[in-house]
């Protein structure tokens, strides 16, 4: 009997062993990871807007604050008919990839109704150029 009870106790040991092993192996899949937030992961919208001319584009896009910041030319590298002849070219393909999510990916967000015969002011053309650049970066697309 003592070799029945010491089979029997060897096996309850592995038995448990193999049950605490996949409850600890599920445990691991479940559990949520905790991870330090980023700046992207906590960064709020961007608003451009000319409030003058109750002009609004608001980019949700994650990481367009960091691109600002990190990435982009500073205010003033640019002229204004520059960043203004290049948000029309841009404004332009994105708003017609945007016409045809079947042909183009379905990252393209609403159109943009940006007119080129109305003057929208520095920031609002600097911020919509580098939401372009970051665009193009973030989602590896050739405006």
């Amino acid at each position: 009997m003592p070799n029945s009870l010491m089979i029997f106790g060897i096996f309850f040991m592995k038995s448990m062993l193999y049950y605490i092993s996949l409850f600890l192996f599920l445990s691991a899949c479940a559990t949520k990871k905790e991870h330090s937030f980023s700046n992207d992961q906590k960064e709020k919208p961007v608003r451009i807007a000319n409030d003058s001319l109750e002009y609004e584009l608001i980019v949700f896009d994650i990481g367009f604050n960091q691109f600002l910041n990190s990435q982009a030319r500073p205010r003033g590298y640019y002229g204004i008919n520059y960043l203004e002849n290049r948000n029309i070219f841009f404004v332009t393909e994105y708003n017609f990839r945007a016409s045809n999510p079947v042909q183009f990916s379905a990252i393209y967000g609403p159109r943009i109704d940006y007119q080129n015969h109305i003057h929208y002011g520095y920031e609002v053309n600097y911020l919509l150029y580098n939401y372009f650049l970051f665009f193009q970066k973030k989602y590896r697309q050739r405006l």
